[in-house]
Parts: C-alpha cells; sequence; structure tokens
C-alpha cells in the first residue's frame, strides 16, 4: 500500500489516558494507516472534546477509533460530522448515558482529587484491569504515568464531560460507515451486555470480544486489539 493511499486512522483516548494507551496499535497500524492520537484535556464536555478532534484532524476523510471516553467522543463526532468519517471503531465504551449512581461515584473521585490525586488512578486500577493483570508492575507505572500527565484540572474535566453526556443510542442506527466494536470479556466498567446493544442498533456492524481482558483492552492485550484495528481498516 502506497502512503498516498493510507487512510488517515485517529485514535481517541479513555480517561486519564494519553497517546501511550494507543503506542502498540500506532506501531502496528504505521504500515497501513497514517496515526494520529487526539488529546482529549481542553473542554469539559463532550461536545466541546468532539469539536476539537475535528480541528485536530487532518484534511478530509479519516477513520476513527475510540476507547471509554474516547468512545463516548467519538459517537459525538459521528453526529457533529458524519461526512467525515470513513470507518469507527467503538472499544470498551458504551452509547448509554451515566446512572444517578455513577454520577455520584464520579463526584466522590473528583472530591478525592482535590485532595489526593495520586490516590484516584490507584483506586481505579481494580476496575479497568482483567485480575491477571493487576500485577504488571510496568501496566501499572503506565497508568500512573499517564494520569500525573492528564493531571487533576485535565481529570476534573474529562469527568465533568463524562457525567454530562447524553444518551447516544436514539442517533446510532444513523451511523452509515463501517463499525468495529470491540471489548474485554472481563470489562467491569462497559460490559459486554452494551457492546452487543451498540451492534444491535448500528446498521454495519459487528462485534469482536477480547479474551482474558478487561476494560483497557489496547493494553491488556495490544496484539489482538492490532490485529482486529488492522482487520477493519482493510474493510473499510
Amino acid at each position: 500500500m502506497s502512503y498516498l493511499m493510507k487512510p488517515n486512522l485517529i485514535l481517541l483516548p479513555g480517561l486519564l489516558n494519553d497517546a501511550r494507551l494507543w503506542q502498540a496499535q500506532a506501531e502496528g497500524l504505521a504500515e497501513v494507516a497514517n496515526v494520529s492520537v487526539a488529546d482529549l484535556t481542553g473542554s469539559d464536555t463532550i461536545a466541546g472534546l468532539a469539536a476539537s478532534v475535528l480541528e485536530q484532524a487532518p484534511a478530509g476523510l479519516f477513520a476513527l477509533a475510540g476507547l471509554s471516553m474516547g468512545g463516548y467522543v467519538a459517537l459525538e463526532v459521528m453526529r457533529q460530522a458524519p461526512q467525515r468519517v470513513m470507518a469507527l471503531a467503538l472499544l470498551d465504551t458504551s452509547a448509554r448515558p451515566d446512572t444517578e449512581e455513577t454520577k455520584e461515584n464520579r463526584l466522590r473521585l473528583i472530591e478525592l482529587a482535590r485532595t489526593d490525586f495520586p490516590a484516584v488512578p490507584r483506586g481505579l486500577r481494580e476496575k479497568l484491569l482483567h485480575p491477571a493483570h493487576l500485577g504488571d508492575v510496568a501496566l501499572a507505572e503506565r497508568l500512573d504515568d499517564m494520569a500525573t500527565v492528564i493531571g487533576k484540572d485535565g481529570f476534573i474535566r474529562q469527568q465533568q464531560a463524562i457525567m454530562a453526556r447524553i444518551d447516544s443510542r436514539p442517533t446510532l442506527p444513523q451511523i452509515a460507515c463501517p463499525t468495529l466494536v470491540l471489548c474485554g470479556r472481563e470489562d467491569k466498567l462497559t460490559p459486554l451486555e452494551v457492546h452487543e446493544e451498540m451492534v444491535a442498533l448500528i446498521p454495519h456492524s459487528g462485534l469482536t470480544i477480547v479474551e482474558h481482558c478487561g476494560h483497557l483492552s489496547p493494553l491488556e492485550q495490544p496484539d489482538v486489539v492490532t490485529a482486529a484495528l488492522h482487520g477493519w481498516l482493510q474493510k473499510r
């Protein structure tokens, strides 16, 4: 595939994640796509984050993949500029809005961040990772390092955006591009059922389940996720 034929691929990180979330995929897909990772720290609304992605995007069409919060932003990009997106991938995410219980949990984390921010990523780790990966020191260090870069203020803006997001399910049938939906089998935060729900509502979509994997599939099972994205790009 020549350079001029490569699609532009924009990757959207999750909460407290930066480009290192997608490092393995960016490297593994470099031969088939022009890969960039968008910054999702500059707005406290999903609409604002989606607008910033479109500002960061190269001219013309692009493929778009988002994990968790990045998936919420990707769905908003599909509402703001569906004609720009040639293919969509939604990883370990949900089209549902927050429940009241989840909002209360986020508010508690915001209060904790204001007094002891390093405790936030430590406390989230058990929910994010498959039990087999909780002892991975290098992975834990990467999560902590990414959180440090995002920082307290960035985390608070992200949580405010996530809490106020709309229900995306009514607009899923309008998505016309080829769509990959992928999740870790043991994802505690966005379980398999919410991915099955998206596939049922998005016309040209398919589901990939990643075994031995929690919420952070690009880090926990990088080779499997890279292969899934490679196949998705080839089918666009």
